[in-house]
């Protein structure tokens, strides 16, 4: 298995000698608890989709908090796992409850907020600005004029109605901003998240909503007939949220924090989705997942050919990205060509004559996992486990895969088991003790590709189901 690092052998250190809630503590004697991120090796997070934070552009995860939370597990040594809510309280509900470990959202630090979580140290401030339409001739218009048909004075938003998300800090705010001008602001609280909302304004669903600024101007890069020049709070802080209590968590992400905002590589990433023009690509390519549903230009394919197989489609479409990236004409250096990269003689075998032809290629991809599934669901009689060993085989072969499996049994490890044991052996099939075993009948493998193929066909698969629909 993958080494642990320095870091997070300390970081484990540390937590031990934290006292942690478990449960009903006894009153004399306090429970020490491994905190269940580092139990589990896995780190939990809440992030909500959308053009900046999370979403997935032509098959790859992509997103501002989403490449943060990657750099961030990785420096900690753990594996993320990534949830989606864009619903402002059942996310702070996950948290309080334990269900999740950290809060990667836009999310402004308030009072009442503080009350409920930790906050860590702000990523960056911004303000919140008023999202309106401009008039439709606005071209023709001199700057004055258009000036004059916008608001631009926050008293003149009273009798005025706003749509904002529910529980957000937006509709926090419009609720002092009421009181501060003396007069009525409709508050409308709806289920939708802020970029929605600048939608349905740019749309002329709704005339007016509230966003933080470094949101509206990505969004004004598509949408140009919206104006977010009218600022309605002060400079805020954007910080992330760890469960009250969890002083290890907090503090490590301060750390991280504190080595890396500012630096060459944060304001890249921070420019990659809130500075480059050309970020509007995402929203209006076909391939945008949130807004389109779709992850490829063969999904129909892809849909069609799986329940050949009896697999979400979005697995398959996993598989396939990690194998071409969805380019038919992908070609590996050891020959394996198409969006499934067959070799010439495991595709002869399937009656494949030109890989380049996607549906051939996917049809002859879908045999040959089918012919796996034949031969393993005699020895692996659970669905989830036996993908894995599936999805193994097909990127290094089945032998490799079955010797892996006598090497665990040897060893006294479970065979029909993937994480933990079977893996294990694979893994460390390059090394001499395990490969020249005599139950060994396929000799040498690099065992990390495979190993890390199964992993990242599977996370990515995760990704595909939090933002597709199956």
């Amino acid at each position: 298995m993958k080494l642990l690092t320095f870091r997070f052998i300390v970081f484990l250190i540390l937590s031990l000698l934290f006292v942690f809630s478990c449960g009903q503590r006894k009153e004399k004697d306090a429970e020490i608890c491994i905190p269940p991120y580092v139990e589990r090796g896995r780190l939990i997070a809440i992030t909500d989709y959308n053009s900046t934070s999370y979403f997935v552009y032509r098959g790859e995860p992509m997103g501002y908090q989403y490449e943060l939370l990657n750099l961030f597990a990785q420096h900690m040594g753990l594996r993320l796992e990534i949830r989606v809510s864009n619903d402002i309280r059942e996310s702070f509900e996950c948290l309080l409850s334990g269900e999740c470990d950290l809060l990667a959202l836009n999310l402004t630090v308030t009072k009442d907020r503080s009350r409920l979580v930790d906050f860590t140290n702000p990523l960056i401030q911004t303000r919140q600005v008023l999202v309106q339409r401009k008039p439709e001739n606005w071209r023709f218009m001199s700057e004055r004029e258009l000036e004059a048909s916008l608001i631009r004075n926050q008293l003149n938003l009273a009798g005025e109605t706003i749509h904002v998300q529910r529980n957000s800090a937006y509709a926090a705010r419009l609720r002092n901003l009421s009181d501060e001008i003396g007069d009525t602001i409709h508050i409308e609280e709806v289920a939708f998240e802020s970029e929605q909302l600048i939608s349905m304004v740019a749309n002329g669903e709704i005339d007016y909503t509230v966003s933080d600024e470094n949101i509206a101007m990505v969004n004004q890069t598509y949408y140009d007939h919206i104006d977010i020049q009218t600022a309605v709070s002060f400079p805020q802080n954007i910080a992330w949220a760890v469960k009250k209590g969890d002083d290890p968590l907090r503090d490590e992400i301060n750390e991280w924090f504190a080595g890396f905002i500012g630096t060459i590589e944060s304001q890249l990433l921070y420019a990659k989705y809130f500075r480059n023009p050309r970020s509007a690509r995402f929203i209006r390519s076909d391939y945008f997942a949130i807004t389109s549903g779709r992850l490829s230009p063969y999904d129909e394919l892809i849909k069609e050919y799986s329940e050949k197989i009896d697999w979400d489609w979005r697995l398959l479409a996993s598989l396939m990205y990690q194998e071409s990236r969805f380019y038919p004409d992908a070609e590996s250096w050891a020959g394996a060509k198409g969006l499934m990269q067959l070799m010439p003689s495991t595709a002869a075998r399937f009656g494949v004559n030109n890989l380049a032809d996607p549906e051939q290629s996917i049809n002859g991809g879908v045999q040959f996992i089918k012919w796996l599934n034949n031969i393993l669901s005699d020895r692996l009689t659970e669905d989830s486990e036996r993908i894995k060993f599936i999805l193994a085989s097909y990127n290094v072969g089945l032998g490799h895969v079955l010797d892996a499996r006598a090497l665990a049994r040897k060893n006294g490890k479970d065979p029909d088991i993937w994480t933990g044991s079977v893996d294990y052996y694979l893994l460390n099939k390059s090394n001499p003790k395990y490969y020249l075993d005599p139950v060994v009948r396929h000799g040498y493998c690099r065992g990390e590709e495979p190993y890390r193929y199964v992993i990242e066909v599977l996370d990515r698969y995760e990704h595909y189901k939090n933002i597709v629909q199956q």
